[in-house]
């Protein structure tokens, strides 16, 4: 397995929002998590970015364990920061920097990134130039691949809100995260414009990168997927294919998915 999640929890005072979330993905699968608002989605995708610290649990990456709750050794801030780079994180409120043109946005970590590798192995300065313009061409290709070859100069203010979330995604990209996370990634867009999203996430899975979707767009779900976890009251109530899913008799999902359905 290239991800192994094993018994994550998570609580807030006296809440428990995660009460032991066990799953697994192979590499280059697509798995959407789906569930009522409060069902512990976003807290999960948080956990597994170390946005959040697990109470218990592990998680392993290609064989790697990068987090073990029982574990008393205490991570460094470096070494946190290294295990993040696994996995790359598209908000559903863009969290672009305003002050910053597209092709800044992109560039800025992996220029922070190689500046520190320079500055540790104390490479030549001519070393440093020509990486950032290695990291300026990987920007081009990626803008060009999510459609916004053309936007390399625009600042975030000028862009529409389904424009700002492909660049949100392209500045993902730029750290060849193993796993790429989306949480919610189209809440915050008008239904016009969704669909743009939608179709540059549908070009990674066919480019086989290996991501994580907690969305609420049930027929996206289903014809992307590679396997589906719906959660309810911070636990995996069902798991499956999307066949499997959509065709469960589970109560609660068949519940969830009928009330869904409805308010469509």
């Amino acid at each position: 397995m290239f991800l192994e999640v094993k018994n994550i929890t998570k609580k807030f005072d006296d809440t428990d929002v995660l009460k032991g979330i066990d799953f697994n993905l192979e590499k280059g699968q697509v798995l959407s998590i789906i569930g009522s608002s409060g069902s512990g989605k976003t807290t999960l995708l948080r956990c597994l970015n170390f946005l959040e610290t697990p109470d218990t649990g592990t998680i392993f990456v290609d064989g790697d364990c990068i987090f073990n709750a029982g574990d008393t050794h205490k991570k460094s801030f470096e070494e946190i920061r290294e295990n993040r780079l696994s996995f790359g994180l598209v908000f559903q409120s863009f969290n672009l920097f305003p002050q910053y043109s597209v092709m800044e946005n992109l560039m800025l970590a992996p220029k922070l990134r190689v500046k520190e590798k320079v500055k540790k192995e104390k490479l030549p300065k001519a070393e440093l130039k020509k990486m950032y313009e290695e990291i300026h061409a990987k920007a081009l290709d990626i803008l060009a691949s999510v459609g916004l070859s053309e936007k390399v100069d625009a600042y975030p203010c000028q862009l529409s809100g389904g424009q700002q979330q492909r660049v949100s995604i392209a500045r993902a990209l730029m750290l060849d995260p193993d796993i790429l996370f989306f949480d919610e990634p189209t809440s915050a867009l008008d239904p016009e414009i969704t669909g743009e999203v939608l179709k540059v996430i549908k070009s990674l899975a066919a480019r086989n990168m290996t991501m994580i979707i907690v969305t609420h767009e049930m027929n996206f779900a289903r014809e992307v997927s590679d396997k589906i976890v719906f959660m309810d009251a911070g636990v995996v109530a069902a798991e499956g294919t999307p066949k499997e899913i959509f065709e469960s008799e589970n109560e609660r999902l068949h519940h969830f998915l009928a009330s869904f359905n409805n308010a469509q």
